[in-house]
């Protein structure tokens, strides 16, 4: 990717905003997340006062008009936090749960869901994966029945971020059984409506934010709450996963580069057979493999940006990066937590949080099976 998508001026200053908000809001507070199994509200409405959460959306609903190089800004800066859990549940916010809302839906749902999500006064989340359909989306059997000007909602979604935070979903469901990839609908779902409920999930890392399991028994919503066009969900749901899988990369790959600038010092400081772990090869080699794939997949990612910016399809990329970086986290993660030795077992360690935390990656949002997949197709296979 080209420098000047990073060097304005504007970049610089927005990067200066967001990495002061990370030492100040987010850094200190983020064992306080991990207890709270959540993030706190206040720092949605903190970030919609700087402007952090409409990025890419439209002025008139209260969004920044900016192109694709702000949002990567922000996750890089995002990703450096020492809390996986956090940023995520922020990307779910700006990157999975509006991005059709911003792109599909009615002025009215954008005035009543989207212009509070990007003030932070409302959160949102993505609900698409079900127990039995998980990669593969056009599994789900979630149905959304016409009865009139409503739809009567029935079914469960699971893993889901911001489950029990959440004011209101994007909601994949099926409304014509019978059409195949033409029966789903996008549907805003306001939670806290009878029917509705929430049990939170137990994970093994991102303990900052809450996933839970969704159940919906006979939850009534307006039709007008549909997001774009009844029977598009399915494809509409395909364009927003680009946002999120490129939001992850490039949050990941900011993980691991600070996992392994701290990991230097590490080694710097630790002395090992009367010598600094650092001046041993052994983890000069394995130091100096693990920045050149953290450069190799920032330089795929940065690509996927630059086509971005300019409006080029970049599905392909995309793809692409989603698998390669996945890899390349959990294995920066991996060798990072093995040169820390036993403290890298801790959970106060950082290396070790990075260690579980970077499992997700190459399951969330698509799994590596399931990106080798798409792109064996997008290549002609």
């Amino acid at each position: 990717m080209t420098t000047d998508l990073y060097d304005t001026p504007e970049h610089g200053l927005f990067r200066e905003t967001v990495r002061k908000f990370v030492e100040d809001e987010l850094r200190p507070r983020a064992r306080e997340f991990d207890a709270m199994g959540r993030i706190d509200k206040t720092l949605y409405r903190k970030m919609g006062d700087l402007g952090m959460l409409g990025l890419r959306y439209d002025p008139a609903y209260g969004g920044a008009g900016l192109d694709w190089s702000y949002t990567a800004v922000l996750y890089e800066e995002l990703g450096r936090a020492d809390n996986a859990g956090v940023t995520m549940g922020i990307c779910v916010q700006t990157d999975m749960a509006t991005p059709s809302l911003h792109e599909f839906g009615s002025d009215t749902l954008k005035r009543e869901y989207l212009a509070p999500a990007i003030a932070g006064d409302m959160v949102a989340a993505i609900a698409v994966t079900e127990p039995d359909a998980g990669s593969d989306v056009s599994g789900i059997k979630t149905r959304a029945v016409r009865d009139g000007d409503d739809w009567v909602i029935s079914g469960s979604k699971i893993y889901i971020t911001n489950a029990a935070t959440a004011d209101w979903l994007c909601l994949l469901a099926v409304t014509d059984p019978s059409a195949g990839y033409g029966g789903f609908s996008q549907i805003v779902v306001p939670t806290g409506l009878p029917g509705y409920r929430c049990t939170l999930l137990d994970k093994i890392g991102n303990w900052g934010s809450d996933t839970g399991q969704l159940f919906f028994e006979d939850v009534r919503v307006p039709v007008a709450n549909t997001i774009g066009q009844i029977g598009r969900g399915f494809q509409q749901q395909m364009m927003q996963f680009q946002d999120e899988r490129l939001v992850g990369c490039v949050s990941a790959l900011a993980g691991s580069e600070h996992l392994w600038e701290e990991t230097k010092k590490w080694a710097r400081e630790r002395v090992l057979f009367g010598k600094p772990l650092s001046k041993l090869q052994n983890t000069q080699f394995r130091m100096a493999e693990l920045w050149t794939e953290i450069e190799a997949a920032k330089a795929l990612t940065r690509a996927c940006v630059a086509q971005r910016v300019k409006g080029i399809d970049a599905t392909r990329l995309i793809t692409a990066a989603k698998l390669l970086c996945g890899r390349v986290a959990r294995r920066v993660a991996d060798e990072c937590m093995q040169l820390h030795g036993g403290y890298g077992y801790m959970k106060e360690s950082m290396a070790g949080r990075a260690f579980v935390d970077s499992r997700l990656i190459s399951i969330g949002g698509g799994s590596d099976e399931t990106m080798m997949h798409y792109l064996a197709k997008q290549l002609g296979f």
